[in-house]
């Protein structure tokens, strides 16, 4: 019995980009296509196999650990970035100054997608969707370079918003156009989920 079901949801590659360096900068270059391998896309220093753990794993792992790599890229749709501009007076929300790696067009409420998720592209490059992405400061500071004022707004208005991390299954390319398909899991949500969360 298949574990994932293609679904009728798809999206449109409406932005890629790439953060060549992100000591020197958090903003994303943008590419017109991406390759990707196992590692990740071709010149994203957020790629590797693995990586060491931040403070969003800090209870499972202390800070520096090395585990394996399920950020490699940061996917955000264009629906949540209109709405985050909105709740943030801008005209826009450039998704480079979120050190972002694709922007996608088409999935309704993109960020609660479910966890395990495949958004898979023509030539069957795949990514599975690790989890929601949490709005932190990093991007408040590039915006409020760009716009003096407005970077503190970025959390509240970035909330639920933020778009989800990602890892590739299937290497392959993605390019401006590309639709990718939304496969989900076969599996209903855990019912104990509010008792874990502590609700």
């Amino acid at each position: 019995m298949p574990a994932l079901i293609p679904t009728s949801f798809a999206a449109r590659v409406r932005w890629l980009g790439v953060v060549p360096d992100r000591e020197a900068a958090l903003a994303s270059a943008p590419r017109a296509s991406l390759t990707l391998g196992f590692a990740g896309p071709e010149d994203e220093d957020h790629g590797g196999r693995t990586r060491l753990s931040c403070g969003r794993v800090v209870d499972q792992h202390p800070f520096g650990t090395e585990i394996a790599n399920v950020r490699q890229l940061s996917v955000v749709s264009a629906e949540e970035l209109a709405a985050m501009a909105e709740g943030m007076e801008l005209d826009e929300v450039d998704p480079a100054w979120m050190g972002a790696t694709m922007v996608v067009e088409g999935i309704p409420d993109f960020t609660k997608v479910p966890p395990s998720s495949r958004l898979q592209g023509p030539d069957g490059a795949t990514l599975v969707v690790d989890m929601e992405n949490r709005p932190c400061q990093l991007p408040a500071r590039v915006i409020e370079g760009e716009h003096p004022g407005k970077g503190g707004a970025f959390k509240g208005a970035a909330r639920g918003r933020r778009g989800v991390t990602a890892w590739v299954e299937r290497p392959g390319t993605l390019a401006l156009g590309d639709e990718l398909v939304l496969h989900v899991p076969d599996q209903d949500p855990w019912p104990h989920l509010p008792a874990a969360r502590g609700r």
